[in-house]
């Protein structure tokens, strides 16, 4: 069984399953739910279950990556992007668009991947 890089709008019992199984498999935990008030994905990522912390560098590289979603989301919804917070070991980001959704988790699931 190959390992899921993120779990999106699912039951609070599969995102426990799915943060123990990240805490076996030493990888990040990144989950995404949408936000019922403008219908785009609030996602989270948690750094705690696994023996990672992100360098300044890759921080800036997902606000880099986070600019972009803003600017995607301003220019085809009509909600704004609701806001982010990032250091070294969790991260939110509210507002990230259905269409880029598996790009985005997929794309931070792989910085955290990298040898540094």
């Amino acid at each position: 069984m190959t390992f899921r890089k993120y779990l999106g709008d699912s039951k609070m019992f599969e995102y426990d399953k799915y943060y123990r199984d990240c805490q076996q498999e030493n990888k990040p935990f990144i989950k995404a739910k949408i936000n019922p008030l403008h219908k785009n994905y609030f996602v989270q990522i948690d750094l705690m279950t696994c023996n990672y912390e992100l360098s300044t560098s890759e921080q800036d590289s997902i606000k880099e990556l986070t600019q972009h979603e803003i600017d995607y989301v301003q220019s085809n919804s009509k909600y704004d992007f609701q806001g982010f917070s990032i250091d070294k070991e969790l991260a939110w980001f509210d507002g990230i668009s259905s269409e880029r959704l598996d790009n985005f988790c997929n794309s931070l699931y792989d910085l955290t991947q990298k040898i540094s």
